[in-house]
């Protein structure tokens, strides 16, 4: 092969590879403008009014994500199976907010910690490896630190809506996350850092249960429960 004849054959794999990642770029465009409608519906029940609407709003982001499914029904065509990694920044992003999204609907819906399964399922992909487009361990573990600060969000809220309970709710779920965490070894510089920010989360909820404990909401709370 001659040095023309070499540099023509690469030139036509670079085109092949930027054809590959051009089509890739188009349908995680689609995907992130999926994923803002899903967090702008959600966005919703932090309003005072919102916690009334949680099962409808809960609802209606099922419905968003039948688009997402579909949508990974196409990026996975685009690339063979093994090359997953080769091409995984291109939607690292925007699947740890989906991830992240998936995770928080089942929290209002359940008060409960998604499996990285159930994730997969909600969004039409796989969870082992090799069976082709499929949850990252890491990318999981990431969307579940955005719902933590989601939540550490929500906590305050709740105080401002009236709601003393949840964020009493939030903080036992949010301690026992944190617990889970510090049972693992992050060698992933980005998800370690992202977990950092867990320690701020659990921080915040704690001085907003603490305020209201100190003005004797938590009692008024629990006595309405009992009734």
């Amino acid at each position: 092969m001659s040095v023309t004849e070499m540099f023509s054959y690469i030139q036509a794999f670079l085109s092949a590879d930027q054809e590959i990642r051009e089509d890739i770029r188009k349908v995680v465009q689609v995907l992130e403008q999926t994923a803002r409608e899903i967090l702008t519906l959600l966005q919703s029940v932090h309003q005072p009014s919102g916690f009334k609407e949680i099962p409808s709003k809960c609802a209606k982001a099922k419905e968003l994500f039948c688009t997402v499914r579909m949508h990974f029904g196409e990026l996975k065509n685009k690339f063979p199976v093994e090359q997953y990694y080769r091409f995984h920044e291109h939607w690292r992003f925007v699947l740890q907010r989906l991830a992240f999204l998936a995770a928080f609907v089942v929290y209002l819906e359940s008060a409960s910690l998604v499996t990285r399964d159930e994730v997969a399922q909600i969004l039409g992909i796989e969870v082992v490896r090799e069976k082709g487009f499929h949850l990252d361990v890491e990318d999981y573990l990431a969307g579940v630190l955005i719902m933590a600060s989601e939540l550490s969000r929500l906590a305050v809220n709740s105080v401002t809506a009236g709601d003393y309970g949840r964020p009493l709710r939030i903080s036992n779920f949010i301690n026992e996350l944190d617990s889970g965490f510090r049972l693992l070894s992050l060698k992933n510089d980005p998800l370690r850092k992202r977990y950092d920010g867990l320690k701020y989360d659990v921080k915040k909820i704690e001085e907003v249960v603490y305020d209201l404990s100190i003005r004797g909401l938590t009692k008024e709370q629990e006595a309405g429960g009992d009734k």
